[in-house]
C-alpha cells in the first residue's frame, strides 16, 4: 500500500462526506480512507482537525482539509475529467447555491429532521421553509433536468445529498410533493454507478488496521 497517498476519514452516511467522496472517485484520485463512527471518532482525526467533524482529508504534504467543499475543489482542481467545474461564471453561480443549500436550508433540514434538538422551532414551519427552496432548485431543473445544463455538475453532486436527507425523513410525504423534476434528478442521482459507489459499507477504522483504498484505480468508469 503506497503510504503516500492522502489519508480521508469519513463517514457513509454524512451528506458532507458523501459530496467529498463523489468527488475524489470522478477526478480518479486515490485515497486511503478510514471510516470513522462519529461516536468514536479516532484520535488521529482529532489531532489534525480539532473541530472533529467529517470529512477530513491530509494530503501526503500534510495539509489538512476539513471542509468538504474544499476537498470537492482540491480533488477537481487536481482532475475534472467530467467538467463538473464550468466556466468561471457557472462556477461562482454553482458556489452561490451551494451557499443557500449549506446556509438556510442546511438550517431547516436539521431543525426538521432533529425536532427533538430544537424545542423552541416549530419542525412544520422548517420543513415548509425547505420545501420553498426545493420548489426554487425544481424550477431551475426544470429546462435541462440538472442545475446547470444538461449534464451534471459540481452543484449537483454538492447538493443531491442534502436532498436525500431531507426526503428520508417522511420519503412517502416528500414522494407527494408536487416537484417532478426534482423527484427525477434525485432519483438519476441515487440510481447512479457513481453514488452506489461511494455509499459502499466499510468498516470502522481503528489504529492499526490496514488501509482501505478508496477512489478510480481501477480504470474504473463513470457516466
Amino acid at each position: 500500500m503506497n503510504q503516500q497517498l492522502p489519508i480521508l476519514y469519513s463517514f457513509r452516511r454524512c451528506p458532507y462526506a458523501m459530496r467529498a467522496r463523489l468527488a475524489i472517485f470522478a477526478s480518479q484520485q486515490a485515497v486511503m480512507l478510514r471510516e470513522v463512527v462519529l461516536r468514536d471518532k479516532p484520535q488521529e482525526m482529532l489531532d489534525i482537525s480539532p473541530k472533529a467533524t467529517v470529512p477530513v482529508l491530509q494530503l501526503s504534504s500534510g495539509q489538512v482539509i476539513d471542509e468538504s467543499l474544499d476537498i470537492m475543489k482540491w480533488a477537481l482542481g487536481v482532475h475534472d475529467p467530467y467538467g463538473w467545474l464550468g466556466d468561471e461564471v457557472t462556477l461562482a453561480a454553482m458556489f452561490e447555491l451551494i451557499g443557500q443549500v449549506d446556509g438556510s436550508f442546511k438550517k431547516n433540514l436539521d431543525r426538521y429532521k432533529y425536532g427533538n434538538r430544537y424545542p423552541d422551532e416549530n419542525t412544520s414551519d422548517q420543513r415548509d421553509q425547505g420545501v420553498v427552496f426545493l420548489s426554487r432548485l425544481n424550477e431551475q431543473l426544470e429546462p435541462y433536468g440538472q442545475l446547470f445544463g444538461a449534464k451534471p455538475m459540481l452543484a449537483d453532486y454538492a447538493i443531491f445529498p442534502f436532498v436525500r436527507q431531507f426526503a428520508n425523513v417522511d420519503r412517502t410525504w416528500f414522494d407527494r410533493l408536487d416537484l417532478p423534476f426534482l423527484h427525477q434528478w434525485l432519483e438519476g442521482h441515487l440510481q447512479s454507478d457513481l453514488f452506489r459507489h461511494i455509499l459502499q459499507k466499510y468498516r470502522q477504522w481503528k489504529t492499526g488496521d490496514e488501509a482501505v483504498l478508496f477512489g478510480q484505480v481501477a480504470n474504473a468508469t463513470v457516466l
